[in-house]
């Protein structure tokens, strides 16, 4: 694995994600509570836009999701499933924490 550091912990809000460029791929990194992380491709499959790091953080039928903000479809943040499309689903990354740094493997 090929871990790439994002940001610090404290660079990401409780409950909302971040983007950052890692292998040349938009990652999505939320922070779920106070150090639940998860890294899912930022790319909206229904539009192309990188967009889902801005969506809204919450819990749909006992899973974690994103919202996305364009099209409203939820992504399980642990699977990367589309609740409503699951051929729109999105890839999962490790992501981790070093300390304070948060690592994220594209690979």
């Amino acid at each position: 694995m090929t871990w790439t550091p994002v940001c610090t912990i404290h660079a990401i809000l409780p409950d909302t994600g971040v983007c950052a460029l890692v292998e040349g791929q938009h990652v999505a990194v939320f922070r779920v509570g106070l150090r639940q992380l998860y890294a899912i491709d930022n790319v909206d499959p229904t539009c192309g836009a990188s967009v889902l790091s801005r969506g809204l953080v919450g819990s749909l039928g006992g899973r974690t999701v994103v919202a996305s903000p364009l099209y409203k479809n939820h992504f399980d943040l642990a699977t990367g499933e589309c609740l409503e499309a699951p051929e729109h689903s999105v890839r999962t990354h490790p992501v981790r924490m070093e300390g304070e740094q948060v690592l994220v493997d594209c690979g």
